[in-house]
């Protein structure tokens, strides 16, 4: 039996361990790293261009900003982080900060938490930094010290469930569920759901559709229960299963992040409803007003006298008196749309946010559970009677900083626990999306060969004009050409040349092969992002035919999509058979798995050899698929 209480505790001094560092990394590069130091490291944009203003959801101040150097050096810009916009020189202003909407390409939109945006934006010589996202730890060490306190509830019944001290329960008069569309195994873990009182694992490997799974548990439970909360690591993840919940015919309703979504999921947030809503009228009325009283004070500038000023002072008391109306009618307009959802979508740390406070709901879905870190988790854990953790611990894990937080157990996810203490849930166990050689190796590395491939895809290959093409798996090893690894001194990321020039060159003669009318999709990806950069670069203005769609990017940002094909370029090679990144081998199951007909690897053998995992691929790809050096592709 183990302590609870004791477990939570050292998780609470581990995750301030990550939140201390994660500060003294951030304020050390902001204060004592220069402009051009802080832009090598991602997190910095100057010069900026704000190329639009305006007020949005809550009366709230947000900027459009344009930054011309963005497209072309990595950075760490993304939706959700926060951010401050800074006047260079300072002269004494402080930073304004405010929360990333969305980055699209060298633009960002930022949204100020602010009656009005300060006089000194309409400057020139504006940069933004990323902050510390300070409030997202603090929501998530409030959420571990409030399941620490908890005595005789629920939740305090739940921490000991999740820890192994209470065995799970389950319904003994469940009727079982076939549902036709399901597989033998995706039935199976519906049933498991539906019958857990307590808690239910989904263990989703690639491919095996547990998109679809959970989506057939919504629908299900929501005949039955008034209010189902889903949540998901990251507004991706959250995005894509509120879009399929909304085809199922559920009435969804998404919160957080209401910019950059497309039509069909736009029209599931509170904006559109509030703006749909037969108030709104009256609300865009008031606030138009507001409006057109602040830009009346706008016009009084620096310097003017005492009258004056005590004008403009008036005419902002009445703009925020009026805003604070229209906030008080959205208020009462959202928490009305609210009580209508049958399911809420947001991210674990959205969970937190005052709208559904006092809400508590029959049962939690928390999606991509083995990308959480675990402090996480525990937010929304506290509003649910019930709680399904779905996801795959052998695809990425979640992201921790801190070396010190990380070998001392913050990269282990709930889900993980779980899995090994609670109950070991229900494995989907057919995949549609790989061919059977594709799915192989990752199903004898890390699934037990439990997995089946599906009739629809096991034999699934690229049809070209000689047979030789239609391997679905290849690597083509370097060994001996000299492509030794490189690294950018400012970004500190490896690149490999010498491997793209294989990887271009196998590109070329693939396309060659296919049929002109066939569309195939291409996925070129790399655990590095200055490989990711350069290859970009080099394929900037390539044309490859009209039927053939290139994406590059690194191996995280291809979790949960998929490719015909996918080229994965290693990068490492040196004397050392040193390989970072690649030591991750749950990484490397997701670059493995975005396939669906045909997978190229490209590395260099010395390197990698020396590490039993790449050892028995390359074994494997001797056995089941197509080995070759780079001198036979040249």
């Amino acid at each position: 039996m183990t302590d609870s209480k004791a477990e939570l505790q050292k998780l609470l001094s581990i995750l301030r361990i990550e939140k201390r560092e994660g500060m003294e990394e951030y304020n050390s590069l902001l204060k004592n790293k220069s402009i051009k130091e802080r832009r090598a490291a991602g997190i910095c944009w100057y010069p900026v261009k704000i190329r639009e203003t305006g007020y949005g959801l809550g009366d709230y101040p947000y900027i459009i900003a344009e930054c011309a150097h963005a497209r072309e050096t990595a950075h760490q810009f993304q939706s959700g982080k926060m951010a401050g916009v800074f006047k260079e020189p300072a002269e004494g202003i402080p930073n304004c900060q405010g929360v990333i909407n969305y980055v699209d390409g060298n633009r960002v939109k930022i949204t100020f938490y602010l009656d009005e945006l300060p006089e000194w934006m309409d400057d020139e010589k504006l940069g933004i930094n990323l902050l510390f996202d300070e409030y997202s730890m603090k929501e998530m060490e409030n959420a571990v010290e409030k399941v620490l306190k908890a005595e005789n509830n629920r939740l305090s019944y739940l921490r000991e469930v999740l820890s192994g001290n209470q065995h799970p329960g389950f319904l003994q008069d469940h009727h079982p569920l076939s549902i036709p569309h399901l597989n033998a195994s995706q039935n199976e873990a519906l049933n498991h759901v539906c019958a857990a009182k307590d808690i239910a694992i989904i263990h989703g490997p690639p491919g095996t559709g547990k998109t679809t799974t959970l989506v057939e548990v919504i629908k299900q439970l929501a005949k039955k229960e008034k209010k189902i909360l889903v949540c998901a690591p990251s507004n991706a993840a959250v995005d894509l299963l509120t879009e399929k919940i909304a085809e199922s015919g559920i009435k969804v309703l998404r919160l957080g992040n209401l910019a950059r979504m497309d039509a069909n999921l736009f029209m599931h947030t509170i904006e559109y409803k509030i703006n749909h809503d037969s108030s709104a009228k009256d609300i865009k009325k008031i606030k138009k007003q507001a409006d057109e009283l602040r830009r009346m004070g706008s016009k009084y500038k620096r310097n003017f006298g005492f009258a004056e000023r005590e004008q403009k002072k008036l005419i902002f008391k009445e703009a925020r008196a009026m805003a604070q109306d229209a906030v008080k009618m959205e208020n009462d307009l959202i928490n009305e749309i609210i009580a209508n959802a049958q399911v809420i979508a947001t991210t674990l740390v959205g969970s937190a946010g005052k709208s559904i406070e006092k809400i508590f709901f029959n049962t939690l879905i928390i999606d991509e559970a083995s990308q959480a870190l675990e402090p996480a988790t525990w937010i929304p854990i506290s509003k649910a009677e019930k709680i399904v953790l779905a996801g795959d611990p052998f695809q990425l894990s979640p992201t921790v900083k801190s070396a010190e937080a990380q070998s001392k157990g913050l990269g282990i996810t709930l889900i993980e626990k779980c899995l090994k203490k609670v109950n070991p849930g229900v494995l989907l166990n057919i995949q549609y999306r790989m061919n059977e050689h594709i799915m192989g190796f990752s199903n004898q590395q890390f699934y037990d060969n439990k997995l089946l491939a599906h009739e629809s895809v096991k034999h699934h290959v690229i049809e070209t004009a000689e047979p030789e093409f239609n391997q679905p798996i290849e690597f083509i090893d370097t060994a001996g050409c000299g492509f030794d690894e490189k690294i950018n001194p400012e970004t500190i990321s490896y690149f490999n040349d010498g491997e793209f020039t294989m990887i271009r060159k196998h590109l070329e003669l693939l396309v060659n092969q296919c049929k002109n009318d066939t569309t195939i999709d291409i996925g070129i990806i790399s655990p590095y992002k200055q490989q990711v950069m350069y290859m970009r670069e080099d394929l900037a203005n390539e044309e490859f035919g009209k039927h053939i769609s290139i994406d590059i990017n690194t191996i995280d940002s291809f979790q949960g999509q998929e490719r015909d094909v996918i080229y994965i370029s290693l990068v490492r090679s040196n004397e050392k058979g040193e390989i970072g990144f690649l030591s991750d081998y749950r990484r490397m199951n997701v670059a493995m798995t975005r396939a669906k007909k045909k997978l190229v690897i490209v590395g260099d053998s010395a390197t990698l050899g020396s590490h039993k995992f790449y050892r028995q691929f390359m074994e494997y790809v001797e056995k089941h698929g197509k080995y070759f050096t780079g001198w036979e592709l040249m």
